[in-house]
């Protein structure tokens, strides 16, 4: 089996230090472990991405000395594999439309009978209220363009005979609370502390957390290399592998880079864009020794 690994950026924005990280560890195991390290561009969301910006990605990386087979994946161009899936979890009774902002989300799950909001990987633990009222409803055919929620609850029925009572992953990195080895967690925790996700947002046709299983099992991805801020929405995407009959691969969670301030970066954060360190003349060397990459990993 080859050794794959990816770099996964969204083309929303210039690429900081964080991603710069990313990419050069996922490059640097997949070139020590004689396998491949593959670029995919995760485009789902048109409304703010960019053509420039996906240019900069492939300019920022070729600059770095990382290296990627053609063509690059584009998830703009897998929408139908998105439909199928969503096709299938909906067949399969998994899924229900929600008509809930944000707003309306945060009044539900603050109201006194429910006490203090709680939080999960994807922030306040959605209260169900769109999976009640569809308790009582009955469409035959998915509905097109309305949101799309997992029912936690079934999902984890369903799932419940492959899990064996309980969940497993393989942690290669380390958690934020230094979880690493193998990864175990029941049913009921996904119920309790992540709850009905969102599978299908409004204008995407997907979300995160679908495509991103469907592309790194369409790639044959073997070791997810990514930030400790995704190791909770690990368990989600455990969940959808064994729903959809994909297989989970090893992940391995790295710290984050942060600001003087201890803040994560983020895309508006400019100052910290490679193409900014590149303007004033840094070396790749230079962005190494700056996220303490300072030689290739082995």
């Amino acid at each position: 089996m080859t050794f794959i690994t990816r770099f996964a950026p969204s083309p929303t924005g210039p690429l900081h230090l964080g991603h710069a990280y990313s990419a050069i560890v996922a490059h640097d195991i997949a070139t020590a472990q004689g396998g491949e390290f593959l670029l995919r561009i995760e485009d789902i969301d048109q409304s703010r991405s960019r053509t420039h910006w996906e240019e900069q990605i492939y300019d920022d990386l070729n600059w770095l000395g990382l290296i990627w087979p053609e063509p690059v994946m584009r998830q703009s161009e897998r929408l139908d594999v998105y439909e199928r899936a969503l096709d299938r979890l909906w067949e399969q009774g998994l899924l229900y439309p929600c008509t809930c902002n944000r707003k309306d989300i945060a009044a539900a799950a603050s109201a006194p009978q429910e006490g203090s909001p709680l939080h999960g990987p994807d922030g306040i633990i959605y209260p169900g209220t769109c999976r009640q009222n569809w308790a009582t409803t009955d469409l035959p055919e998915r509905p097109k363009e309305v949101p799309l929620r997992l029912n936690m609850a079934e999902a984890t029925r369903q799932a419940a005979n492959l899990f064996r009572s309980r969940a497993t992953f393989i942690e290669l990195g380390l958690g934020p609370n230094g979880e690493t080895g193998l990864i175990e967690f029941t049913p009921d925790e996904l119920e309790k502390t992540i709850g009905d996700v969102v599978l299908s947002r409004r204008g995407m046709g997907t979300s995160y957390h679908l495509s991103v299983v469907l592309d790194d099992a369409e790639q044959g991805i073997t070791r997810v290399i990514r930030g400790q801020d995704l190791f909770e929405a690990t368990r989600i995407h455990v969940l959808l592998q064994t729903l959809l009959g994909l297989p989970t691969p090893e992940y391995y969670h790295h710290n984050l880079i942060r600001d003087d301030a201890g803040k994560r970066l983020a895309k508006r954060d400019d100052a910290r864009a490679i193409s900014k360190y590149r303007q004033e003349g840094a070396t790749p060397q230079d962005i190494r020794r700056m996220v303490g990459l300072d030689a290739a990993l082995v």
